[in-house]
C-alpha cells in the first residue's frame, strides 16, 4: 500500500491511533518482532509521508456512530481530512448504509 502511496496515485492518512492498533495488531500475530522494529517503521512511514498524519480529529468521535465505537476514530480522521475512502479490510464495522450519510469535506 505505501509502494502505491509513492506513485501518488492517492494520498496515504494516518493517525497516532491507527499507528497504535496496525503495530498492536503486528505485535499480537508475529511473536518474534519487537516494537522497537515496529516503532522505526511507523517513523519512516512519518518521515516518507509527512503530510499524512491526521491530527484534531478527536472531538468528532463521540459525535459519530459505527457498529464497533472502536472504530469512531477512523471515521473522524475520515472526514478531517476529507477522505473519499477508507481502506481497511474491516469492512463489517464500516457499513455503506452507515457512512452514505456523512460529509467528509
Amino acid at each position: 500500500m505505501l509502494w502505491l502511496a509513492e506513485t501518488e496515485l492517492f494520498r496515504a492518512k494516518w493517525t497516532a491511533d491507527i499507528h497504535i492498533e496496525w503495530i498492536r495488531s503486528r505485535l499480537d500475530r508475529y511473536s518474534d518482532l519487537k516494537p522497537s522494529h515496529l516503532e522505526v517503521r511507523r517513523d519512516r512511514m512519518d518521515a516518507r509521508f509527512p503530510d499524512s498524519l491526521v491530527r484534531g480529529y478527536e472531538a468528532l468521535i463521540e459525535s459519530l456512530s459505527l457498529p464497533d465505537a472502536n472504530d469512531r476514530h477512523v471515521l473522524a480522521a475520515a472526514i478531517k481530512c476529507g477522505a473519499d475512502t477508507i481502506v481497511t479490510s474491516n469492512v463489517k464495522d464500516f457499513p455503506p448504509e452507515t457512512l452514505a450519510g456523512i460529509r467528509t469535506s
